[in-house]
C-alpha cells in the first residue's frame, strides 16, 4: 500500500496550518478544515452531476462520501489512511481501506468516479491515474476531477507536507491546471466534457470519446 502523506493532516488535525511543499521549496497551503468541515458549495456541485453508484478516491475524512450517500446514491470512499476510512465510518458512509491502484469493488461498473482536493496528483502521474479511472467506470461513466485554475500549469515530482508537528514523508504528486487536462486526458482515453467553474475551484467532467 502506498504511503500516506497526508496522514498527520488526517489523523491529528490540531490548530495550525498545513503545508504541501514541493521540491522547489514552494509551500502551498491545504485547505485541512475543509477536508474535516460539511460538504460546501463546490462538493453539492459535483454531487449534482453524479447520477449512479460513485466512487469517491482519496475520501479523506468523508465529506464527499457523506454528500453523495445523503442524496440517494450508493457511495464508496476509498483512502489509503485508516484514520480518514474511520472517519468516513463515523459520519455514515461506506469507505475502505485500499491503494486506487489496487484491485477494487466493482471495477467496470461504477457511474462516476471522482477526484476533489488535488487528488488528481495521486501517485505523481496524472495520465495513469485517469487511465486507472477510466477501467473503473462503466462504458457511459464520468469523471469528475478538480483542477487548477488556468495559468498554473501542470507539474509532476516529489512532495512533503509539513505543519508544527514537523515534517512528513516524501511521496510521489502531481499538480494539473484547467489548460493541461485536455492532453492527459486524451493519453489517459478519455475526453474533456466540460470545464466548469464553482467560485474559485475548477473542475473537468471526463467520459470515454
Amino acid at each position: 500500500m502506498s504511503a500516506d502523506g497526508f496522514a498527520t493532516a488526517l489523523r491529528d488535525h490540531e490548530p495550525g496550518a498545513y503545508w504541501l511543499v514541493g521540491p522547489d521549496g514552494v509551500r502551498r497551503r491545504l485547505p485541512v478544515d475543509r477536508w474535516h468541515g460539511p460538504a460546501e458549495r463546490a462538493t453539492g456541485a459535483v454531487v449534482a452531476r453524479c447520477a449512479g453508484p460513485t466512487l469517491d478516491l482519496g475520501c479523506g475524512p468523508g465529506r464527499l462520501t457523506v454528500a453523495l450517500t445523503r442524496a440517494g446514491l450508493t457511495a464508496l470512499g476509498v483512502d489509503v489512511s485508516a484514520r480518514a476510512v474511520a472517519l468516513t465510518r463515523s459520519r455514515g458512509a461506506v469507505a475502505i481501506r485500499a491503494d486506487l491502484f489496487d484491485p477494487l469493488p466493482a471495477e467496470g461498473r461504477w457511474a462516476h468516479v471522482v477526484l476533489l482536493d488535488g487528488n488528481i496528483g495521486i501517485g505523481g502521474d496524472p495520465v495513469a491515474l485517469l487511465a486507472r479511472c477510466r477501467g473503473l467506470l462503466r462504458p457511459s461513466g464520468t469523471v469528475l476531477v478538480e483542477v487548477d485554475p488556468p495559468g498554473a500549469g501542470a507539474w509532476q515530482g516529489l512532495a512533503h507536507v509539513v505543519s508544527g508537528r514537523g515534517r512528513g514523508p516524501v511521496f510521489r504528486w502531481a499538480r494539473l491546471d484547467a489548460g493541461a487536462v485536455p492532453g492527459a486526458a486524451a493519453s489517459a482515453g478519455v475526453a474533456v466534457r466540460e470545464v466548469f467553474r464553482v467560485g474559485r475551484r475548477w473542475f473537468a467532467e471526463l467520459a470515454r470519446p
